[in-house]
């Protein structure tokens, strides 16, 4: 995507300040992961810390694993859908209440309830645990859940990084063991996971920012323990390796510093050859999260999702 001179400069000046406070800080995967999830709702991280709001809630989901939660929001007046949010976090860290402002956007400027899924992380939980509670929460919306939230079912699904990943796994096992996606409009794949045995992009992940090579590899083990890089591209657990026809419209959001770069790239490409709409955006010098960031480049990638989504509807 084109972006002007200006935004430009910014992006690369706030890519600098914040490779300068990375640096200041101990890599992830040296902590204990309980250590890094708390660490994400305090100041001092790389991330702005949450900031959440009043109306949202949280409503229990059956599973087969148990009681899963969702963090709801409605918006105001029409209600068109629901949006099937899946956190990012590497499959091991991230939760249902860190995104509350952008999705609170999200709902009133798309008209649509967004329900947040809080499902089970690793490595307590490795694969497939994730997949099965984000499948458990869409028959559920697709049952009885969007009736209880109120709004028709009309739905969307979507996610950042791991959660682009567990959005197209849900969607692959709708068609493939339920025979259905329909319901299911559109798709919101942000720096998205596709390939977990490493797309070529990610041979430049040891100098990134946000996303290294060190924790890219600490959260594919978490994940998937003890599988090797060909074992990782199963088209069960590597949805760039699956059959892709028959999936609804796609909008692919990625930055060209990100290492998951490739990731998007092929993925759109297999996308649209699989007879699907896809919509990829590519922004010039965004890393890796750079939508969670207060710099116009997130506004510009955020607009472009929420009027995706609403023109979806």
């Amino acid at each position: 995507m084109t972006i002007g001179v200006d935004l430009q400069e910014e992006t690369r000046a706030f890519n600098d300040a914040l490779r300068a406070l990375t640096e200041t800080l101990p890599p992830i995967e040296t902590l204990p992961v309980e250590l890094v999830r708390r660490g994400r709702y305090e100041e001092g991280g790389i991330f702005p810390p949450p900031q959440f709001v009043d109306e949202a809630r949280w409503v229990d989901i059956p599973s087969r694993g148990g009681s899963l939660r969702a963090r709801v929001i409605s918006p105001e007046g029409e209600v068109r859908g629901v949006y099937l949010h899946i956190h990012g976090g590497g499959w091991s860290i991230g939760a249902a209440d860190q995104q509350d402002v952008l999705l609170q956007l999200l709902a009133r400027e798309a008209q649509l309830v967004v329900a947040s899924l809080e499902y089970r992380l690793a490595p307590e939980h490795p694969f497939p645990a994730a997949p099965d509670d984000c499948e458990d929460a869409a028959v559920w919306l697709l049952d009885r859940g969007a009736e209880e939230l109120g709004a028709p079912c009309a739905l969307a699904i979507g996610g950042e990084s791991a959660g682009a990943h567990l959005s197209a796994l849900t969607l692959l096992r709708l068609r493939d063991l339920h025979g259905t996606s329909d319901p299911f409009g559109a798709v919101n794949f942000v720096y998205g996971a596709f390939d977990l045995g490493g797309t070529p992009s990610r041979r430049r992940a040891a100098d990134s920012l946000v996303l290294t090579d060190s924790n890219m590899r600490w959260f594919t083990e978490n994940f998937l323990p003890g599988l090797d890089d060909e074992q990782r591209r199963d088209a069960a657990i590597s949805p760039l390796y699956a059959d892709l026809s028959g999936l609804p419209p796609a909008h692919f959001t990625i930055g060209t510093a990100d290492p998951l770069l490739d990731d998007s790239l092929f993925m759109a490409a297999r996308w649209e050859a699989a007879g699907n709409d896809a919509d990829l955006r590519v922004y010039a010098d965004g890393i890796h999260g750079f939508n969670a960031f207060p710099t116009g480049l997130a506004l510009a990638a955020n607009t472009a999702q929420i009027e995706f989504l609403r023109d979806a509807f």
